[in-house]
């Protein structure tokens, strides 16, 4: 059956699919990973167009590596107008990346897989987000600016060896430039837009010693006003801008000789108003669809930073040592007014320190017909949580007053893993993979109290909620009680593939891979212990068949996949009567679709790229709230995607050219809840509200280069779509509304950069 299915669609797509699939050029290579049986002189000029990636940390090109991949280069980021992490959806098909925050602590959701209706900042991403290759334990560090990059690779479906940690969705990798060791090069750029935006970016090169010693520093900056007007009397504007980012990278490599390290360190903050709420309907009368009548904006404050050293060691031809040794920390303090009113209804504090710390060491071994990667990771992070819940009239109808709640959250894993492919024959090769990881967490601390008081105002502790098993004020306050648990888990994860490479070039590959998400903690207990629990963790078992290919003469790339996922225990929150959030698994669900890339290049002046995904992700078995919802959708997964662009070169004349570049990206309805439309009996839920119809997205960028100069005008979102981003039910936990979070409006500007 799984079989059928994934042939039946696969065939489907080939049928009509020149147009699907999107790749863009991003040459260069990842020292510390190299094929060795490409020299490293010859690694980033793997032919005209074809893209380099390091997905199974060694690189080569992306037509010879049978996993679903989307590489997007540096300069074609900046030609789509992505300038963030939530903004890859535009590009990646069966990608979407929401949020309630709006760029802060985005929820990438991949095939389907995604954190679902949970949006606590303990809880790791089922798609792994990396830096260089390091692991970003911490949701709120997904939210980055994107500058200086080399490429961003997003690997689709999970992956249990290579990318071990927590991928039961799949993993993106960001990659950022290095020195080259060549030279002296760099870049400025500034621009404006609308809503009085000013953006900054730079970055410098040098070279001290010729193929030895260099260093690349670069920084971003942007400020702007909010996008979502509020019309409340001396309001600030949600959804401002205010981002200032820097990195510096050294590299070593004594003597030019088989040692290159790389130490990298990097700082950043976030000071924009938060995301716009639509919620009490009565103050939604007469308001724009990006307006809001709000009393408490309040700013998204984040901050990240850290460091790393990347270490590689060229033992023999056939054999590279290296070892990536990170640590990273951060906070954030969220003001969140979650009412959409000029009522204090809802207003929350959230607020999370976290820190991490991560080894990997492995082995790269090429000879003969054998292929090998293996070796070990070790990680640990760390959350503290402080948030606090103002609810007006909490306590009575003329009292205010709320929940506050604290926590530190400790996580370890430590795996050993392995991944080799070996050459049947010259143009047939097996791929075996395995991952074996032991997951440690630890819940301390714990503790929450009602209160009595207003929003900013003194807080009077009531009742101790947390612990407490009981409803909230039936414990007597106790500021020294104190709540704890622990949670294990081991899993046995791994990928194998059987790949073809046809005379033409052409690779078809089946595989199957085997993911995992450890278990968790629930972040959202605070109105009583009884929901603070540690639950399963998830499994998918993943069967994917798929081709690669490069065809007329080369001017067309396409890739396709086909693929069917067991999608076992999805961390879901389920809120019951008290009210008590839990967070609870998903006993099943199943997940099938096709999706595909494609890349034309019809003249020398014009290349049309595209990218279209079909998705079909259900649940089989899940009751919350007591509602069977076997059946519905998962949230955050439409069933079509797609996206079309091209680069049309208008004239060039030796170092003088016009460049056009337009794109739209489509999107069928999704939900936002596992709801779907369904409302719970004896709730006030109105959740068809919660979802968002179908729509398209417009951007165009035109880049006049000059010599050493491009100038830059784009429109993002052109044609104004009102689309919603998030959506959250607050019906059924006795709010007089639903949470919904509007994406962003149209925005426009110029740019000039000068490279030297």
């Amino acid at each position: 059956m799984k079989a059928s299915i994934i042939a039946a669609l696969l065939a489907g797509v080939a049928s009509i699919l020149p147009v699907s699939a999107y790749a863009q050029s991003a040459t260069g290579t990842d020292p510390a990973a190299p094929d060795q049986t490409t020299p490293p002189a010859q690694a980033s000029a793997a032919g005209d167009g074809e893209i380099i990636v390091t997905a199974q940390r060694r690189a080569e090109s992306i037509l010879t590596v049978p996993i679903a991949i989307s590489a997007i280069g540096g300069d074609t980021l900046a030609s789509k107008g992505i300038v963030n992490s939530a903004s890859l959806a535009t590009a990646v098909p069966n990608l979407q990346v929401s949020s309630p925050y709006g760029s802060t602590q985005p929820n990438f959701s991949l095939r389907g897989i995604s954190v679902a209706n949970e949006y606590n900042s303990n809880q790791a991403s089922p798609i792994g987000v990396y830096v260089d290759d390091v692991y970003l334990a911490s949701r709120t560090a997904h939210g980055m600016g994107l500058f200086d990059m080399e490429r961003v690779e997003v690997l689709r479906g999970p992956q249990g060896t290579l990318f071990g940690r927590n991928t039961t969705g799949g993993a993106i990798n960001f990659i950022t430039k290095t020195p080259t060791l060549s030279g002296n090069q760099g870049y400025a750029e500034a621009g404006y837009g609308n809503f009085n935006t000013v953006t900054a970016q730079a970055a410098i090169e040098a070279t001290m010693v010729e193929d030895e010693l260099g260093v690349r520093i670069a920084g971003n900056y942007v400020k702007g006003d909010g996008q979502i007007q509020n019309v409340y009397p001396g309001g600030r504007d949600a959804n401002s801008q205010d981002t200032l980012q820097g990195r510096a990278t050294l590299r070593i490599r004594p003597g030019a000789g088989p040692l290159d390290i790389k130490l990298k360190v990097y700082g950043g903050r976030d000071r924009g108003s938060q995301a716009a709420v639509q919620g009490l309907l009565p103050y939604r009368s007469g308001l724009d669809f990006f307006q809001v009548n709000e009393n408490r904006i309040g700013l998204n404050k984040t901050e990240a930073y850290g460091g790393s050293a990347t270490i590689a060691y060229t033992v023999s031809p056939a054999l590279t040592f290296t070892s990536i040794t990170s640590r990273d920390g951060g906070k954030q303090n969220l003001q969140q007014a979650a009412d959409g009113s000029p009522l204090d209804i809802l207003d929350i504090n959230w607020q999370s320190k976290f820190q991490q710390f991560s080894e990997e060491a492995r082995f790269n071994y090429a000879a003969g017909k054998l292929k090998l990667v293996g070796g070990g990771f070790y990680g640990w992070d760390e959350t503290i949580t402080d948030n606090t819940f103002n609810i007006g009239q909490a306590i009575a109808p003329t009292i205010n007053g709320g929940f506050f709640q604290h926590y530190r959250q400790v996580r370890r894993s430590y795996a050993v893993f392995a991944q080799g492919d070996y050459a049947l024959t010259p143009k047939l090769t097996l791929t075996l993979g395995a991952r074996y990881t032991w997951d440690r967490s630890q819940y301390r601390d714990g503790y929450a109290y009602l209160f009595a008081g207003n929003v900013d105002g003194a807080r009077t502790p009531l009742a101790t909620t947390v612990p407490c098993p009981t409803v909230p004020g039936t414990c007597a306050y106790n500021p020294a009680a104190r709540y704890q648990l622990d949670g294990r888990n081991n899993a046995l994860t791994g990928r194998v593939s059987l790949s073809y490479t046809f005379d033409n070039g052409t690779l078809v590959y089946a595989s199957y891979n085997r993911g995992y998400r450890s278990g968790a903690f629930n972040g959202g207990g605070y109105t009583s212990s009884a929901g603070i629990n540690y639950i399963n963790p998830e499994r998918v078992n993943a069967y994917e068949v798929g081709l690669k290919g490069r065809y007329l003469d080369n001017a067309l790339t396409l890739s396709m996949a086909g693929f069917y996922y067991d999608y076992r225990n999805q961390q879901v929150q389920d809120t019951r009567p008290g009210p008590v959030s839990f967070l609870v698994n998903a006993p099943k669900a199943e997940v099938y679709g096709v999706e595909g890339e494609a890349r034309l290049r019809v003249a020398p002046t014009l290349t049309l790229n595209a990218a279209a995904g079909y998705l079909h992700s259900t649940y089989k078995e899940l009751t919350l709230q007591g509602t069977n919802l076997s059946g519905n959708d998962l949230p955050f997964a439409p069933r079509f995607t797609a996206q079309a662009g091209a680069d049309l070169t208008l004239f060039r004349r030796g170092t003088t050219g016009l460049t056009l570049s337009p794109s739209v990206a489509y999107f069928s309805r999704q939900y936002f809840s596992p709801f779907n439309a369904v409302n719970a009996v004896g709730t006030a839920q109105q959740n068809r509200e919660l979802q968002q119809e179908g729509y398209a997205k417009v951007n165009l960028t035109a880049a006049l280069t000059v010599d050493r100069f491009t100038f830059k005008a784009f429109a993002n979102n052109l044609l104004n779509a009102r689309t919603y981003a998030y959506g959250l039910d607050l019906r059924g936990a006795g709010f007089p509304y639903n949470f919904l979070v509007p994406a962003m409006p149209r925005t426009y500007g110029l740019s000039a950069r000068v490279s030297f």
